[in-house]
Order: structure tokens, then sequence, then C-alpha cells
């Protein structure tokens, strides 16, 4: 994982992932956000003025719950030779949490396994966001919220326009955010379609994917590497 190829498939495979997960537990938990938490304000919000969920106050317990698993990220970090160890955790986490709801999760509606699942899916994807910062130079931007990378998009699409695409950063940097933004949209449409006929099990998928990956190719990034 150390040329640009690779960053550009971290970036695709993260960016697929959070947008995965965040439709999954939207749809198959009453709405809740996994990877863009603040989002939950909003329905949260929205939901108390309107009275339509007694188990709003749930959303509230997703912003801590991801402060938590950033902090344990960034000391997991610290202390770790293996930088990708992070992403390790995440899909172990996935893998969990999709095994609980196919083993628990028996009836419709919003039950403490639900939310267990979920919290479990806010945390991997803290982990994640602690990946992206701490290691910002192993993808092309931010995995699991899309508006900075849309505006910076917008940014490069300007400046490529009013050079005739003859500025080369620019277009190159259009380029990267196309990967990020494309990867988080497929992730969502297969979240989406996924969520609908099977619920939070599918939150395995990308679990297994990421372990799948972590194993055959860690033994390529140096122990020392930061």
């Amino acid at each position: 994982m150390e040329n640009q190829k690779s960053i550009g498939f971290i970036t695709l495979m993260l960016a697929a992932v959070a947008g995965y997960c965040d439709t999954v537990t939207f749809i198959s938990a009453g709405s809740i956000f996994s990877a863009h938490v603040t989002g939950n304000f909003i329905t949260f919000a929205y939901q108390i003025v309107k009275g339509s969920d007694p188990q709003a106050w749930i959303k509230l317990l997703t912003f801590p719950v991801f402060i938590i698993s950033v902090i344990i990220g960034g000391m997991v970090a610290a202390r770790s030779v293996n930088r990708y160890r992070l992403l390790l955790m995440e899909g172990m986490l996935l893998v969990a949490g999709g095994i609980i709801s196919e083993l628990f999760i028996r009836t419709p509606g919003l039950i403490w396994e639900t939310y267990l699942v979920v919290m479990m899916v806010v945390f991997a994807m803290g982990l994640q966001n602690a990946f992206g910062k701490l290691y910002a130079k192993e993808t092309y931007g931010p995995t699991t919220m899309m508006t900075g990378n849309v505006t910076q998009a917008s940014l490069d699409l300007g400046n490529a326009i009013s050079s005739y695409f003859k500025d080369l950063v620019s277009v190159q940097g259009l380029k990267h955010q196309c990967i990020t933004i494309g990867g988080f949209l497929a992730g969502c449409l297969a979240g989406a379609l996924m969520a609908k006929s099977f619920g939070l099990t599918v939150v395995i998928l990308p679990g297994a994917g990421i372990i799948v990956c972590y194993f055959s190719t860690h033994r390529n990034v140096p122990e020392n590497a930061a």
C-alpha cells in the first residue's frame, strides 16, 4: 500500500465502506447515520419536534461513541508500528456486528441488539475517521464525509475550466475527488440495496473485505512505517 495506485484503491475502498455503512444503518436502524454522525443531530431535532419517535434520543449516543472511538484509535495508532491496524480493527468490528445481527436480531423494530450493532458500526467509522486524520497521505481526502470533497472538486473544476484544462494540478485533484465521491456514492447504492433485503447483517460484507485486504497486503508494509 505504498504507491499511488494503492492510495487510490484505499480511498475508493474506504469511501465505499463509509457510504455503505451510513446507508445501511440509516435504512435498517431508524434513520441513524453511522459515518456522518453529526447528521443525527438533524434527525433527532426533527423527530423531537414532530414527536414521531420516543426513542429519538438514541441518536445522540452516536456522538460520544464516535468521540471515544477516535480517542481509542489515536491511542492505538500511537502504540502501533503498523498504521493499517486501525483498519483491521474496523473490519473486525463490522464483521462482529454483522454476526450479532444475524444471530440475535430476529424481529423488526429497534430493540437493544439493533442499537448495539449500530453503535459498533459507529465505532468502526470513528476508527476510519481517525485513520484518515492521522495518516492523511494514505487517501485523497476524507472518506466518510463528502461535503469537503465536493467543495474541493468544485474548486478544482473551476480552475481546470478557467485554464482550459491545462492546470494539471487541478485536473489531477479533480480526478482524485471523483474517486472519493464516486466510491461513496457506489457504497450508498450498494448499501441501500443490501439493507432493503437483508437488514443490518450486511455490514459483515465490508468488514470481511477490509480484513481480507489487510491480510493480503500488510506484509508489504514496513513494520517501522508510521
